[in-house]
């Protein structure tokens, strides 16, 4: 991939830019800049939004243009090795990980409840998402993923689903409000450390799970042929 000039950069979306550019991820987790669910707005908005200084981040994305090793180039796949990867590294993921944050959360908020950065409420905030993306991805799993794989993109459900990811960039806000932007206090126990330690994988896998939905996965249709002789792509309407 060739270099991209730092006024191409600004304009570019976030959600582009996270998907094209290896690591850039990681510089937008740093400066909490929302690139999943606010992927469309440009990079210079969402510096304006934040009130952040350009420079630090066109020059940590543009070593990174610099550098080996890029992620796979998912556009350029086929959209059932893209869900396969999806199931996989995000779906079962998220079912090991929700569960045993909500027993750590448990056992903080029982131990630590008289503690003033104690995170109260967080555990029910976790089972509420727990459920809300149990739900979200069964959907996918059951009606969606089979009918992108077969060709098939429908408006209708694929605009639920964007919708419901914006309700979980929601949850991340709130996990974030609980948890002092899951930040650890002085001294705390090992049972405190490893919850933040798995809330921060979550949010990152969460946002970057979503970001390979929007970007990549529900608009393959603008790139490849979903079906038919005259090479049109299907809402779905016709099923």
């Amino acid at each position: 991939m060739s270099a991209i000039t730092s006024t191409a950069l600004l304009a570019q979306p976030l959600g582009q830019l996270a998907t094209t550019i290896a690591g850039a991820t990681s510089v937008f987790h740093q400066y909490k800049l929302d690139f999943c669910c606010g992927g469309k707005q440009s990079l210079a908005d969402a510096l304006a939004k934040k009130g952040l200084d350009a420079t630090p981040v066109l020059v940590a994305l543009q070593q990174l243009q610099h550098q080996d090793g890029e992620l796979p180039e998912w556009r350029s796949q086929p959209v059932k090795a893209l869900i396969e990867h999806i199931l996989e590294r995000f779906h079962q993921r998220h079912r090991r990980q929700l569960p045993e944050l909500i027993r750590l959360a448990r056992r903080v908020e029982h131990v630590h409840a008289n503690d003033l950065n104690c995170p109260t409420g967080l555990t029910q905030h976790l089972e509420e998402m727990y459920q809300e993306l149990e739900s979200h991805m069964m959907k996918e799993e059951q009606i969606l993923f089979p009918m992108l794989a077969g060709g098939i993109y429908p408006s209708g459900p694929i605009s639920v689903m964007e919708e419901e990811h914006l309700q979980h960039g929601d949850a991340l806000e709130t996990l974030d409000k609980l948890t002092n932007n899951i930040t650890l206090p002085e001294d705390a126990c090992n049972t405190w450390t490893a919850l933040y330690l798995g809330l921060q994988e979550l949010k990152e896998d969460l946002m970057q799970h979503i970001l390979l939905e929007n970007e990549i996965l529900f608009v393959q249709q603008q790139t490849k042929p979903a079906h038919g002789s005259d090479g049109q792509s299907c809402c779905g309407s016709c099923q």
